[in-house]
């Protein structure tokens, strides 16, 4: 199967500041894609660049199987993107937004058409509201409809959920989930909550200072066959020296301060405990972490 978005070694720099650390990952058509990475992570850099709006670093970028330098305008046609908080016009109703938006894409758009728009994002009953009565979960949803308006096979959202009450956050994500089981689109989207991710996502790619650290099928990085384990003791430097010298070595994943992170199989874990404490190592907490967040701390330490 092609894969929708395809990027090998990418790399951008801001002067000396290495934004963009040799980023590759693949994302495949019907997936919903979670991009995830604390702020500064390198998130909006990379989507920025999949959407030409800054130039393109050392390495290949190629969506729907061709290269982004040389078909951008044929790729920028089936592509439909929200970045950050979207830009609306907001003494305009909702309708009206929609129907400059698509002429400026080069499309008639029929106030059926506006209509069916509306209603996927649920803002039918809103349509000659100005947009500045809306909320700005509203705002959000509108403008999906706006990247949606020239009906494309994939849709990037940066940060679709920022600044989103509760419900807005539900809302956001049962839109998303929409859009991949009704309309059949490929979501590529950005965050840093990673409890939402977990909710929608089907693939996750995690990065830390623009360099990725773990990529994979979410329910693959989350087997609870394999448990990540966060391990406390009275002297961590010499538990970790240890266990790096041990047959537990290829089971560490990182160790930040005084706390060690292991991947074991769950029924290896009480193995791993009396072989601590066989080694003279006090262990005070040996807990296993399974939820996204807890995947994704143990990775960048934060």
């Amino acid at each position: 199967m092609t894969p929708v978005i395809e990027v090998k070694h990418l790399f951008r720099y801001f002067g000396d500041i290495k934004a963009v650390d040799d980023l590759s990952f693949s994302v495949f058509p019907g997936q919903v894609y979670g991009f995830l990475g604390q702020n500064g992570a390198g998130k909006s850099t990379t989507i920025r660049m999949l959407l030409t709006l800054i130039q393109q670093g050392s390495g290949s970028i190629e969506i729907f199987g061709m290269d982004l330098k040389k078909h951008r305008q044929e790729i920028l046609r089936q592509t439909g993107a929200m970045i950050e908080r979207p830009d609306l016009y907001k003494y305009l109703t909702a309708k009206d937004n929609l129907r400059i938006f698509a002429t400026l894409s080069g499309i008639k758009i029929t106030a059926a058409q506006i209509k069916e728009q509306l209603e996927r994002v649920g803002l039918a009953d809103r349509a000659d509201s100005k947009v500045k009565t809306f909320s700005q979960g509203m705002k959000q949803r509108l403008g999906i409809a706006v990247a949606l308006v020239h009906d494309p096979k994939l849709v990037i959202l940066d940060e679709p959920t920022n600044g989103l009450d509760p419900q807005g956050i539900a809302d956001m994500r049962k839109l998303i989930l929409h859009l991949r089981r009704d309309l059949g689109k490929t979501v590529f989207v950005s965050s840093h909550l990673l409890n939402e991710i977990e909710l929608i996502a089907d693939s996750v790619l995690i990065i830390n200072k623009g360099k990725k650290v773990a990529e994979g099928n979410k329910d693959d990085l989350l087997n609870p066959a394999k448990t990540m384990v966060e391990l406390i003791t009275d002297n961590a430097g010499k538990a970790y020296a240890l266990l790096k010298e041990s047959a537990w070595a290829e089971n560490l994943v990182s160790h930040q301060y005084d706390i060690i992170i292991l991947e074991v199989d769950k029924s290896r874990v009480p193995e791993l405990n009396r072989s601590l404490v066989e080694k003279g190592i006090n262990v005070r907490s040996l807990r296993p972490k399974h939820s996204l967040e807890d995947y994704f701390l143990s990775l960048t330490g934060h």
